[in-house]
């Protein structure tokens, strides 16, 4: 049974998305607060975080940021359809997804599972492709997970790490934004770029020496994006 940590300050919403997913087979751990859920957190080891990101404490992105300083389980966060910044300041800092209010418990229940699906995927042992890539300073180790810069190991999310190795399989062809919403994600996202770019611009973070002047992943204007070998 996977477990689910939910951080939502709303109990009418937390008790009938609980319900919803524990007749769909998940473990649900309910958190009221920021602090409080980052207690369950590091005591309940869940699969997968469904974040607020309106806590009346903490907020969800310093949530999302404390827990992504030592861990990289997948992060789903909720958010206001009204809030497109908010969405996107999520997501950079460093959320997998995301789900708009008033949530729908299948389309949540079908968010959860993706994610889980994407970690499965990533179990070692499970990679049909070479697996070291490199690219001049750059190094993939797809079956151990790791990827190092000059020698140095980058901190990577799942989903970054999952959207370097698209990159990297397919070096110098451009990539258009839905191509890497079904490859990395596993859905298509009814043309919403905005969960490609902002973790484009989180990758370039750390893979770039020039973030603001990238050399590595480009913008091909009108198409997506390419990986420069």
């Amino acid at each position: 049974m996977h477990k689910v940590l939910f951080i939502e300050d709303d109990d009418a919403i937390r008790l009938a998305l609980r319900l919803a997913l524990e007749d769909e087979g998940y473990e649900v751990v309910e958190a009221h607060d920021g602090a409080s859920g980052l207690v369950q957190f590091g005591q309940c080891q869940p699969d997968v975080v469904l974040l607020d990101l309106r806590l009346p404490d903490l907020s969800g992105f310093e949530v999302c940021k404390a827990m992504r300083s030592s861990s990289t389980v997948p992060i789903i966060m909720v958010t206001a359809q009204t809030e497109a910044a908010d969405m996107v300041a999520g997501l950079e800092a460093g959320a997998d997804d995301y789900i708009t209010k008033p949530v729908v418990p299948k389309v949540l229940s079908a968010r959860i599972a993706a994610v889980l699906r994407r970690v499965s995927y990533e179990s070692p042992g499970d990679q049909s492709h070479d697996d070291v890539l490199r690219f001049g300073d750059l190094e993939l180790r797809r079956e151990q997970g790791i990827v190092t810069k000059a020698g140095e190991e980058l901190s990577l999310t799942r989903t970054e790490f999952r959207m370097l190795c698209e990159f990297a399989e397919h070096a110098d062809a451009v990539l258009s934004r839905d191509q890497l919403l079904e490859h990395v994600w596993g859905y298509e996202y009814l043309g919403d770029s905005r969960l490609v770019d902002a973790h484009v611009r989180r990758l370039r973070l750390k893979i770039e020496d020039t973030p603001d002047d990238p050399q590595r992943i480009v913008t091909v204007r009108g198409l997506g994006y390419r990986l420069i070998s």
